[in-house]
């Protein structure tokens, strides 16, 4: 992975030249309402302040859990003895993208979610959340860890949310077999270019030209870079988002041209 240091260079170079938030010079009318009507949504949804109190209070939970770690390991700690708030200070995506994949789900309406990397559970509580007529399936590694998320999910209530625990590789075509499309996808699990790569064309499988798919920490590494870039080359991939935490993919038929935009967020 690169060193802070590196990434804080990364996000400075991608703050400077992407296009600007507001959605001024994006050609694309698909790209340009996205920009407009759920990037810079900052409405405040009913579920917001109940998913952030739950979040509050993992980050003073000091519970210690023994995690089976699959992926490319924590970006600062490689120890598999964790308290509940170390793994909710280190590893839950920030509030700000939460809740954009809130109003992603909000906005796109997907039927069928997947969710590779539950972690404790807020991403997931946000994109059910969004939507209650949505099936979402999130996939989890460590089963200490998709204990915690179970629980919350009980405690606030959501009752349209599966988890499949197990090694991605061993679980992802099982659920791929009994979901019948990949309407949305969130892929944070195995920071790696092959298995990324490996989850993608799996995903695909099932995908199709509403599908949208994201992929987090997409600079957290040379190899995530490298992936993100084959991914965006894919034949079936007609426009990607860089966000530069997540990027997002699209397989939209009525984009003549494939485009890749990178907008500040």
């Amino acid at each position: 992975m690169y060193s802070k240091f590196q990434l804080g260079k990364k996000y400075i170079q991608y703050y400077l030249t992407a296009s600007n938030s507001k959605g001024h010079g994006v050609h694309s009318p698909f790209v340009f309402d996205l920009i407009t009507k759920v990037l810079n949504d900052d409405r405040e949804f009913y579920c917001y302040e109940t998913i952030e109190n739950r979040r509050n209070s993992l980050m003073h939970d000091n519970t210690v859990l023994t995690i089976e770690d699959f992926g490319a390991g924590s970006r600062v700690a490689s120890h598999h003895q964790r308290a509940i708030s170390f793994i909710a200070k280190f590893s839950l995506k920030p509030r700000k993208f939460s809740r954009l994949f809130f109003r992603l789900v909000n906005y796109f309406h997907p039927k069928y979610i997947i969710e590779l990397g539950t972690s404790l559970g807020i991403t997931a509580a946000y994109m059910a959340s969004a939507d209650t007529n949505a099936q979402v399936t999130t996939m989890e590694g460590a089963k200490a860890v998709a204990t915690v998320a179970r629980k919350n999910f009980t405690a606030l209530g959501i009752k349209n949310i599966k988890i499949v625990e197990g090694n991605f590789d061993e679980t992802l075509q099982k659920v791929l077999k009994q979901t019948p499309s990949v309407d949305f996808a969130f892929v944070d699990g195995n920071h790696r270019k092959l298995p990324t790569l490996n989850y993608f064309e799996q995903l695909l499988q099932n995908a199709d030209e509403h599908s949208v798919l994201i992929f987090d920490d997409i600079h957290w590494s040379q190899e995530m870079e490298e992936a993100w870039e084959q991914i965006k080359s894919h034949p079936r991939v007609t426009l990607t988002v860089d966000l530069f935490f997540i990027g997002l993919v699209f397989f939209r038929n009525e984009q003549k041209e494939k485009q890749h935009f990178v907008i500040r967020f």
